[in-house]
Formats: C-alpha cells, sequence, structure tokens
C-alpha cells in the first residue's frame, strides 16, 4: 500500500520515560512484535547509548523477525569538540545495527547557549557531521529537531539553518519537534508553511503534551505537509506524555481518508491499546477517545432510543471500526429501550414481557435512588432481570453469618475470621475461613460452604474491590456502595451491593457475584444437554 503518512512510534523510548512505567526487556520484545503486527512503519528501540537495557533489546532483536516494521536506534549528534567517526555514542548507534537510526541535534539557540555551551556555528556544524557520517553507513537517518517550534519563535533564522544543514547533510526525514509541548495549535500553519518555503525534504511532527494539544497539533502539522508522525500508544511519555498514536491512527484514516495503515488493521487498535497498558501494568483508561469502555456507552434514555434507531445520532463513528463495541447502561436515567437493548446483549428476549420491563425499571430507579449503580455492575443488573423475569433460581439460604475481627495488640495485624450458616438443597453448611479482611473472610466461607455442591465456583476470585461512600453528611451512618469485580481467569463482571454497613453492602455484591456464575453455568449446562440431546 502506498502510503501518504508514515508511522513511527517511541513507546520503548520516549513512552517508558513515563512516571511509573519500565519496560523489562521482554517487555519492550513484545510490545515491539505487536506494534510491528499492527502494521506501525517504524518502532524506536531506545538509546544504546545511555543504558545497558537498551543495548540487550537491540542485541535480541537481531534474531526477531519484524515483517513490516522497521527498527531504529536513537541517540544524539555527537559530542562538542569530536568528530562523529570518534564519538562513542554515535559508535554506539551503528554497533546496536538497526536500519534506522534516528538522533537529535540543538534547534533552539537558547540550548545551545545554555546548554551546550558552544557556538551556534559549532553546533551547525555537529548536525551535519553526525548525519553525514550516519549516511555514510548506511544507515536511514531521521533528524529530530529537538525543540524547533520554541526556537522557530526565538530566532526562526537559526531554527531554519539547523534543517537545512539537516537535509543538505542526507537526512532522509527531517521531524520538527515540540519537546516542551507550549506550542498553540494556531501557531502550527505558519510554521510549517515557513519550513516548506525552505526546505523540499520530507517532514514529520514530534509533539509532547504539555499544553493538551499534542494530537491536535499533530494533525494539524500533517494537513500542512508532514508525511511522517511520531508518539507513542496510549500517549505515555514524560511529563504530560507524548501524541498518543492511539488517536492519531483512527483520525487519519477515519476522518482525513490518508493510507497509513490498512482498514482492517484499525480494528486491532483497542486490542493495542490495551495490550500496551496491560504490559506496563496500568489499568486502560474508560474515556481513551476511540478505545475506552466509556467511548461507546450510552445511558440517557433519549440517547439510547436514538442510536437504537441509528447509531450516527450519537456516535461519531462505528466502534468496530476500531475494535471497540458499544455500551447500552442501566441507571435511573433509563428508558424501556435500555433495558431492552441490554438483554439482548444479555441473550434474552423481552419482546413479549412489556410488564416486566416496566416493573424492572421501576426497580432500577428506586435503587438506583438509594445508592446502587449498575453501569459497571451487569453480573447484578443480569441476575435482577432474571429475578424479574422469573427465571432465577435459588441456589442457597442464608441462615446467618458472623465476622470477628480481632487485634492482640498495638503492633500487631488484625485477624479476621468469618462463619457462615447455609441451607442448601436441604443440607445445613455450617463452615468458617480466615481472610485478609472482613469482606475476603466472608466470600471465602461463603465459597468453601458451596463448592461441594458448586465446584466451579472454586475457579472464580475477586479481582477488585471498591467502596463509595454515598453522602457523606452522614459521616459514619452513610450509606455505602460496594463495588465488586469477579474473574474466572477469562472474564470479569462486576456487581453492586448498598447498605449502611459495609460488610452488608459487600455481602450483598458477593452474593450477586456468586449467583450470576451459577446461572451462567446452569445456561451453559442446559445449552449443552439441548445440543446432546438435538445430535442424538
Amino acid at each position: 500500500m502506498k502510503k501518504d503518512i508514515y508511522l513511527y512510534d517511541t513507546t520503548l523510548r520516549d513512552g517508558e520515560q513515563s512516571e511509573g512505567i519500565s519496560f523489562s526487556l521482554q517487555d519492550k520484545i513484545r510490545i515491539a512484535q505487536k506494534l510491528d503486527e499492527f502494521g506501525l512503519d517504524y518502532i524506536e528501540g531506545g538509546w544504546p547509548g545511555s543504558n545497558p537495557k537498551a543495548i540487550r533489546f537491540f542485541h535480541r532483536m537481531k534474531v526477531v523477525e519484524l515483517k513490516k516494521a522497521r527498527l531504529s536506534a536513537f541517540g544524539s549528534t555527537c559530542r562538542a569538540k569530536s568528530k562523529a567517526s570518534l564519538d562513542s555514542n554515535i559508535a554506539a548507534l551503528i554497533e546496536a545495527d538497526t536500519p534506522v537510526v534516528t538522533i537529535f541535534g540543538k534547534t533552539w539557540d537558547l540550548h545551545v547557549r545554555d546548554a551546550l555551551r558552544i557556538s551556534l556555528d559549532e553546533n551547525v556544524n555537529i548536525i551535519h557531521d553526525s548525519i553525514a557520517y550516519l549516511k555514510s553507513k548506511g544507515k536511514e537517518v531521521i533528524y529530530d529537531a529537538e525543540h524547533f517550534f520554541d526556537g522557530y519563535k526565538s530566532n526562526p533564522d537559526y531554527a531554519l539553518k539547523t534543517i537545512l544543514v539537516a537535509a543538505e547533510a542526507g537526512a532522509d526525514t527531517i521531524v520538527l519537534c515540540d519537546t516542551n509541548g507550549g506550542t498553540m495549535s494556531t501557531e502550527i500553519p505558519t510554521i510549517m508553511e515557513q519550513v516548506q518555503r525552505v526546505i523540499g525534504s520530507p517532514l514529520g511532527i514530534h509533539a509532547h503534551n504539555d499544553a493538551g494539544l499534542a494530537v491536535s497539533n499533530s494533525l494539524i502539522a500533517i494537513n500542512y505537509g508532514a508525511n511522517h508522525v511520531q508518539g507513542t500508544i496510549n500517549g505515555f511519555g514524560e511529563r504530560c506524555g507524548n501524541a498518543d498514536l492511539i488517536q492519531i491512527i483512527p483520525s487519519l484514516v477515519l476522518k482525513y481518508k490518508k493510507r497509513c495503515i490498512p482498514r482492517v488493521q484499525l480494528r486491532k487498535l483497542t486490542e493495542v491499546s490495551h495490550f500496551v497498558n496491560e504490559v506496563a501494568n496500568l489499568i486502560p483508561n474508560p474515556r481513551h477517545p476511540y478505545v475506552g469502555r466509556y467511548v461507546f456507552s450510552h445511558k440517557g434514555g433519549v440517547h439510547v432510543s436514538a442510536v437504537l434507531r441509528n447509531p450516527q445520532t450519537y456516535e461519531h463513528i462505528k466502534p468496530e471500526l476500531v475494535g471497540n463495541k458499544r455500551h447500552i447502561l442501566v441507571s435511573e436515567l433509563s428508558g424501556k429501550s435500555n433495558i431492552q437493548s441490554k438483554a439482548e446483549e444479555l441473550g434474552i428476549d423481552l419482546s413479549t414481557a412489556s410488564e416486566e420491563t416496566r416493573g424492572l425499571l421501576a426497580d432500577i430507579k428506586e435503587m438506583e435512588d438509594e445508592g446502587y449503580q449498575f453501569e459497571a455492575a451487569e453480573g447484578s443488573f443480569e441476575v435482577l432481570l432474571k429475578k424479574a423475569l422469573g427465571k432465577h433460581k435459588t441456589f442457597f439460604d442464608l441462615q446467618g453469618f458472623r465476622v470477628i475481627i480481632e487485634k492482640r495488640g498495638p503492633k500487631e495485624p488484625c485477624l479476621t475470621e468469618a462463619t457462615i450458616k447455609l441451607l442448601i438443597n436441604g443440607e445445613l453448611k455450617h463452615t468458617a475461613s480466615d481472610g485478609d479482611g472482613p469482606v475476603n473472610a466472608l466470600d471465602r466461607a461463603l465459597r468453601k460452604a458451596l463448592s461441594e455442591s458448586y465446584p466451579e465456583l472454586r475457579n472464580i476470585q475477586l479481582s477488585d474491590f471498591k467502596v463509595r461512600v454515598i453522602d457523606p453528611k452522614e459521616g459514619t451512618a452513610a450509606k455505602v456502595r460496594v463495588l465488586i469485580e469477579t474473574s474466572d481467569g477469562k472474564n470479569e463482571w462486576g456487581t453492586v451491593g448498598v447498605s449502611e454497613n459495609i460488610i452488608e453492602a459487600s455481602w450483598r455484591a458477593i452474593v450477586d457475584s456468586v449467583e450470576y456464575t451459577l446461572l451462567k453455568n446452569e445456561e451453559r449446562r442446559f445449552k449443552r444437554r439441548k445440543t446432546d440431546k438435538g445430535s442424538s
């Protein structure tokens, strides 16, 4: 595919400079392979002159086949008073043995004087010498003009001179960097036009997000002649981060009709975003444009009714184009359409259950008035729905439970034990379990009592636990909402409970989680029996 725009990823170098992110060597290799599979043109692996991990990465990547992307090593121009052919950083770039080398040089006269403390002419010579030497070694050279926009605003003649020299030295692409991230989007067009009057080389854009404009500035630069864009997955990067390729790529393909990645590959966008978050041990932002869980969520009854008739009424693209999906939320703002749509998602036909639907909607509005929220508690909603339709089965009856918390000294940890009595199929079960806290102990005691009759519960565990005080003005007597996430290793579901007592609220959420699991297993067993009967 002939391309209009080339995509350059620097997650493994610039992205790793983000606070709280540190990739292992294996992490970096996995991400590189994922980005190559996705279809990016360039993957910047790191700065081999700055740390041993980067050197090991490039060594390992020599035996890792990239099918589409070109691997780039990153570094700086040679040091002052040194020739490029004798500079250790330049030597490390060559030893990395990558087809592409990206180097940055000073463009802003302030940096030349105050950071490098050399003359403006000497800086120009350094840029030329470094690029020319790397070109003599057969490298594709991408030149990052660091602080270009600030440099241009300070001394336009000098900033232009530095990139003109880079072009004369043979740089394949010259990338204009907004390194401090403070350039306004309205400034980009004029500067891009001035650059193109001076230089005919391919131009790129590298924007940081300190003013919240990195994506906007990147797209504007592309509309004014840049055919190379640098960024990171999910906008990772130092300070406020880099331009977010997860937002830039679909905007280029779907909004500007630019050829940069095959349209079919765009369906992997959400997967790639979540994969990199997972490797970085970060929770995906649910409001992340294009790929966040909430991005195509609809809550208001008017919105839902319109979206079900025509999604364009409240969606700027089809969620499937970027590998996302639509979510219809159920809340006190819901209408009948929300309930019906949500039921369809769950495979439940409400077409003949209008009375039950109205009753369920009334119940939900009343429960949300008490403090319940079902947006992130789809497990509780499904249990509630099946109760309203008479499709709920009672798996056990609680006879009572007790939670004991004991502290034996000021420096000793709290000890927690829960005991529980259940009636299961007419048989009384009385069990106990300790735990890390009262909720954990209660959850373990419940599943211990149920596991003999329902062994599938051994495979589930609480993966998250959140408590929200609903009305803080009530102080310690305030109601709390407990949201529990449960996982079976493959799927996750949320359940919710509300009470003035945090243990009671937690119990309600735990029971919904267990009942949701058991109901799902009943459905699977029923389908298997039906399939077996049909095949026989």
